[in-house]
């Protein structure tokens, strides 16, 4: 007995993203396209985004044996706006 899998299906890159998209399925930026967006330094980013609710961290935040925490921050799109909402002036 052969089991079989179908492919994922294919979202077309036209189609528009609505309010309701799923943050998984949202844009995310690395800190480096971030910072050449908004023209700040990569560091700058990093703090204003590291404790962020939303943002998605990967790597080892609590290094015992090292002074610098090795980690990588994908920021969502709607976090990005928010913060950019937020300290913006009105």
């Amino acid at each position: 007995m052969r089991l079989r899998i179908s492919p994922a299906p294919v979202i077309p890159l036209s189609m528009e993203r609505t309010s309701e998209a799923s943050p998984a399925t949202e844009r995310h930026y690395s800190v480096s396209e971030l910072a050449a967006t908004w023209n700040l330094s990569p560091d700058t980013i990093r703090k204003l985004f590291e404790y962020e609710s939303g943002v998605v961290v990967i790597g080892d935040e609590t290094r015992k044996f090292s002074r610098r925490k090795y980690i990588t921050l994908r920021i969502p799109e709607s976090v990005a706006l928010r913060v950019h909402r937020r300290l913006s002036r009105v």
